[in-house]
């Protein structure tokens, strides 16, 4: 089969430059120029079909866009109370109950594959809890004892009201 010379050509926000080597599948690879500057190596499938039109830019662009136009979020845009950080931990993060949560308390979850209760918290990259229980208001206490011990560790202001 005779490779396509890409070089020159424009994919979205990317400038082919030259080739740069093969992928495991066997397809060729181009290094590519973004328009916001940076280098990225692409596969030619992927070019050609545009699964990939910029060095990952273009998504937070998007984003960003998306983010800003919300009118939630765009309310919420400079207001620092929203993002209090203790010990380099957002708090309220913490101890505002998701949208998403069907227990209503913050770190308690009914795993349905177990047919238990879940009751985690994860802080600073890791677990400080990470149990099942058959009981639900077994989860709910260790969770709130794990929260104690946590806020009595690193002081931390969790908020009593919110924690379901």
């Amino acid at each position: 089969m005779r490779l396509l010379d890409l070089s020159g050509q424009q994919f979205g926000r990317l400038t082919v430059i030259r080739r740069d080597g093969t992928a495991k599948n066997g397809n060729a690879t181009w290094l590519c120029k973004c328009n916001c500057g940076n280098l990225v190596t692409v596969d030619s499938y992927r070019l050609r079909h545009g699964i990939t039109v910029s060095c990952g830019c273009y998504r937070r662009d998007v984003s960003k866009a998306r983010l800003t136009k919300d009118p939630r979020t765009k309310k919420q845009i400079g207001n620092a109370m929203n993002l209090p950080l203790v010990n380099g931990s957002n708090v309220a993060a913490l101890t505002k109950i998701s949208s998403r949560n069907i227990s209503g308390v913050i770190g308690v979850s009914f795993d349905k594959r177990s047919g238990k209760w879940a009751a985690r918290l994860f802080y600073h990259g890791r677990y400080i809890l990470n149990q099942t229980f058959t009981d639900f208001y077994d989860a709910v206490a260790a969770r709130k004892e794990a929260e104690l011990k946590l806020a009595k560790k690193d002081n931390l202001q969790l908020d009593a009201s919110a924690e379901g």
